[in-house]
């Protein structure tokens, strides 16, 4: 059987059991806590990481997908130190997280000089260590495919070429990136089915999701929690429909929950939720109330399950 990098190693594809795909142990600005490293609290983070992850083992879950990227503070060596001490396999990745922004040292190389570190991380190892990524991560958001997004996700497509890693793209359904950032891949000749489209659950819009699935790619209905991009009973009512419409065998559940994220201030965050718009955002919302509410509407089962949880990640992440 295959096999699928985690930060512990490599592991056989049918032993990644229940897998949560787009979930963050941890989500922070890494120039920021190099330059002023007292504004984060290392014991806190780990302690948030350990919660979140515990609880979502204590819902089965066996693996996580994590696909934090440069920008997002990817730490290889605290992602390894959460599986350890949980117990859950982590899955990583590698990309630059950016919506347009591109630093110097990428503005003034090649698509292919940027894949060569895309592939570096894949096949010897992330931040100079033995643990390597298991798929490549772009994303395109607010400002839509510009020129540095569109550069980055030419670079993850000819790294994927090189290595046989799939591809997870951040997308903004409000800015309609999917069918663009589908249509690169597809110039740069990945197959669509090593493409998830990330978050296309933040539209409720299922003629542009069927587009999408038409596209042969994966979609995510990743970002239960986070009303602000999609109120949770929408949510709920489009995953239903798909499910009906027998997509199951497309589609990834998820929350997109950071354990800890330094994007806003705490009293931000309170605000956010006092009015609604993140609603019990944690690694178990669709566990403890996602799935029942399907199972209750007649289109969930524990068929669903393993396609869903099981079949879908092993599939995309090894191909087999």
């Amino acid at each position: 059987m295959a096999q699928v990098q985690t930060v512990q190693g490599p592991v056989d594809a049918g032993e990644l059991g229940t897998v949560l795909i787009h979930e963050h142990v941890r989500f922070r600005d890494e120039a920021v806590a190099a330059n002023w490293p007292s504004r984060y609290d290392a014991g806190a983070e780990l302690a948030a990481a350990l919660e979140a992850v515990g609880a979502a083992r204590d819902r089965g879950v066996r693996t996580i997908v994590d696909p934090t990227a440069m920008f997002g503070g990817r730490d290889v060596h605290f992602m390894a130190q959460v599986a350890e001490q949980t117990g859950v396999q982590i899955v990583a990745c590698t990309d630059i997280y950016t919506y347009d922004y591109l630093p110097h040292y990428f503005e003034n190389r090649s698509e292919d000089q940027i894949a060569d570190m895309f592939v570096e991380d894949i096949e010897t190892g992330i931040q100079g260590s033995e643990l390597k990524a298991a798929f490549l991560k772009c994303a395109a958001d607010a400002q839509g495919v510009t020129e540095h997004v569109e550069k980055v996700h030419r670079a993850v497509a000819r790294a994927s070429l090189q290595t046989g890693a799939p591809i997870m793209a951040h997308s903004r359904p409000a800015s309609n990136t999917g069918p663009r950032q589908i249509e690169i891949f597809r110039e740069e000749g990945v197959d669509p089915a090593k493409v998830q489209i990330a978050h296309t659950g933040d539209s409720d819009d299922l003629d542009y999701i069927e587009g999408l699935l038409d596209a042969g790619v994966w979609i995510g209905l990743d970002r239960y929690g986070l009303d602000l991009y999609l109120p949770y009973e929408k949510r709920n009512a489009t995953t239903a429909e798909l499910l009906r419409r027998g997509h199951a065998d497309r589609i990834f559940l998820s929350q997109d929950h950071c354990a800890t994220i330094d994007w806003f201030p705490p009293e931000a965050v309170e605000g956010l939720i006092a009015q609604g718009l993140v609603r019990d955002w944690s690694m178990t919302l669709v566990f403890d109330q996602v799935l029942p509410w399907l199972r209750e509407q007649g289109v969930w089962d524990d068929a669903a399950y393993t396609t869903v949880f099981e079949d879908n990640p092993r599939r995309w992440l090894a191909g087999s």
